[in-house]
């Protein structure tokens, strides 16, 4: 394995600097290995491997035409270059996965939870085995049973399986000569192979049953023990067999209790995924045997414009880095590239075969359908949760006070997004969030009316009409008020910040002053905005605008995006508003998308106005429904002839 690394000697130019780079680029080997990107201030901001270092790394330098989206945002910040050869391709993959855990590069699909999950060990090569607890899986002859969810999950389990099974719980080195046993012995948790009151053989049988157990093969564990209590009462060894009566019972009452399954036996991690912006969550199930042996989930960043199979790749890989060891079948809900490089990467972490498959039917994608719908449940969750917490909410209103210079922290921040398709049913919506948190009651939707969409759309225009219909009455009424003699304060009132006695016409409604308004989008967007409330006299509102791709913040008296960090708590906020309302408006955009294509297709016919049409659809409840109806049934409904009817039959 070999390093190299860009010159660190800051270039006289940005051509110059890019000139270097694609000197660099050009003098890399055609080797497996692993690349590191490096932003302008030395961050770490991409981290990728390549079968073949020169051509995928020189993919960055060509024509931006020619990249996706979130790669050609992730080429111009590039200002160094690092890279590692490797042996082999899978050496890359393992290095790949180690550096980006490391450094949490933004451009990276990057696992937030570093988790290492308990097992239940056995070291079947001592002559007396214990099950002990471990986090660290090695290729060392031992048993590992699990993973486990969490530490009380692993705990519980060790007590159950020493309670079912007599093997030592003790750290003491077995000679046999002890003189008598320990409490364990009379309370029936051990056989005391420290006094010589059991052979290797019979604590060997112990060892073997607890592994059949852990392995979720109770059935055979029972057949097994039914067979030596018969044999025990045959021999007249009543005690023995009352024993072994009692652990058969407990046995069967632990296996009735577990959750099972609808799969064969079997070794499988079930992964599901949820995506939200920039955020998913992979929820992961761990079936062993027939049973459910438990759940868990993993919070991803920076997924943004990438593929549900590169976004499950990426995971994995880190995933399984942590020293998890593989089951042998890995269920995932998609496809993914490379996959037989990284089913032997796994095969070999593991020690034997791991297939990684993308199951299209039957029980196994069913289970990948319940494990994505936990994910969905479990993000849907952070987010009420996210909302829920007063400190967090009171931090990112403080942190976007401090970065858009606000006189307070924003109590009420209102949101505005456009949707459309090519042009067709504009609207609009404007969200509002109160101290941090949705006031649904205060959201509003607008059917954009004055825009000339017939060239295609605008959504500039499109946003001036909003705001100018949301601020027209505030703006009337600061109007009115100078005309009086009144004196217009510089800075709008913070709402909340007064009186608690505000009525709600002034707190709430088209009356209410908003702290902060966000809209869609970048400058373009802002300046439509701000130019319409500088005519009505609102323009000392603070406005800004957040950039999808790269999550800026624009403001009109700045010529520099504000650029919040990553992981802070204001731009999780305004992101959450932002997506909000680009939800609503798409809602009510797809509404208004299927009136349209049911009235219209009604429209084109003659003779059916809009009393007819009403009824139509109020009687059969969709256009589907009116097209399959028969001609009597069309003919009853009110206001229609059978003539009529007849018409409508054939033409639809």
């Amino acid at each position: 394995m070999t390093t190299d690394a860009a010159d660190q000697t800051a270039p006289t130019s940005p051509d110059d600097a890019r000139a270097q780079l694609q000197a660099q680029v050009a003098a890399m080997p055609a080797r497996p290995g692993v690349y590191t990107f490096r932003d302008a201030n030395d961050r770490v901001i991409y981290i990728g491997k390549a079968a073949n270092l020169k051509s995928r790394v020189r993919s960055y330098f060509g024509s931006p035409r020619s990249l996706e989206g979130k790669t050609r945002v992730l080429a111009r910040r590039i200002a160094g270059l690092e890279y590692v050869t490797t042996h082999t391709e899978q050496d890359a993959l393992h290095l790949e996965a180690t550096l980006v855990k490391r450094h949490q590069p933004f451009f990276n699909v990057r696992l937030k939870d570093d988790k290492h999950y308990p097992y239940l060990k056995i070291d079947v090569d001592e002559p007396w085995p214990r099950v002990t607890i471990t986090r660290r899986v090695a290729r060392d002859g031992s048993r590992y049973f699990g993973p486990y969810a969490s530490a009380k999950s692993v705990r519980t389990t060790l007590d159950l399986v020493k309670k079912l099974f007599p093997w030592r719980s003790c750290d003491k080195v077995i000679t046999g000569s002890d003189p008598r046993p320990c409490l364990e012995y009379y309370i029936r948790r051990c056989i005391a192979p420290c006094t010589s009151f059991c052979t290797p053989d019979e604590y060997r049988e112990v060892i073997d049953q607890t592994m059949l157990f852990l392995d979720g093969k109770s059935e055979t564990v029972v057949k097994q023990l039914k067979t030596a209590m018969t044999d025990a009462a045959e021999e007249l060894n009543f005690e023995r067999a009352a024993q072994l009566r009692d652990q058969i019972g407990a046995v069967e009452r632990v296996t009735e209790t577990q959750l099972t399954a609808d799969t064969s036996a079997a070794e499988i991690d079930v992964f599901g995924l949820a995506v939200d912006g920039d955020e998913a969550v992979v929820q992961v199930l761990f079936i062993r045997g027939q049973k459910m042996a438990g759940s868990d989930h993993f919070t991803l960043a920076g997924v943004k414009d990438e593929s549900t199979g590169s976004v499950i790749a990426s995971f994995l890989r880190q995933h399984y880095e942590s020293g998890l060891q593989p089951p042998r079948l890995v269920l995932i809900p998609a496809q993914i590239d490379d996959l037989d490089l990284l089913q032997d990467w796994l095969s070999e972490k593991r020690g034997t075969r791991v297939e990684v498959r993308h199951p299209r039917r039957g029980d196994k994608r069913r289970l990948v359908e319940m494990a994505a719908e936990n994910a969905s449940e479990t993000l849907a969750m952070s987010r009420v949760r996210w909302m829920a917490d007063r400190g967090r909410t009171d931090a990112a209103l403080v942190e976007l006070e401090e970065a858009l210079s606000l006189p307070a922290p924003p109590r009420r921040i209102e949101c505005y997004d456009i949707s459309n398709t090519q042009g067709s049913n504009v609207v609009a919506s404007m969200v509002v969030f109160l101290d941090g948190r949705p006031a649904t009651s205060e959201y509003r939707r607008f059917r954009i009316k004055a825009v000339d969409t017939t060239e295609g759309p605008n959504d500039f225009a499109s946003m001036a009409e909003v705001i100018q219909r949301r601020f027209k009455r505030l703006g009337e009424q600061r109007r009115a008020e100078r005309s009086e003699g009144y004196d217009v304060p510089d800075e709008p009132p913070i709402s909340g910040s007064g009186d608690d006695d505000q009525s709600d016409s002034e707190s709430e409604g088209w009356g209410a002053v908003p702290d902060l308004v966000i809209v869609d989008g970048g400058k373009g967007q802002v300046s439509a905005a701000h130019d319409v409330m500088r005519n009505l006299a609102v323009d000392d509102i603070p406005l800004t605008g957040l950039a999808k791709r790269e999550e800026l913040l624009y403001q009109v008296d700045s010529s520099d995006p504000v650029r919040l960090d990553r992981r802070s708590q204001g731009l999780y906020l305004v992101q959450r508003i932002r997506d909000e309302a680009h939800r609503f408006a798409i809602s009510y955009h797809r509404r208004l998308r299927a009136r349209q294509t049911s009235q219209s297709t009604l429209d084109r016919i003659k003779g059916i106005g809009p009393r007819r049409k009403k009824a139509l659809l109020k009687k059969f409840g969709t256009l589907q429904a009116v097209r399959e109806a028969e001609v009597n049934d069309l003919a009853a409904t009110p206001g229609m002839t059978r003539r009529l009817a007849e018409q409508l039959k054939a033409e639809l």
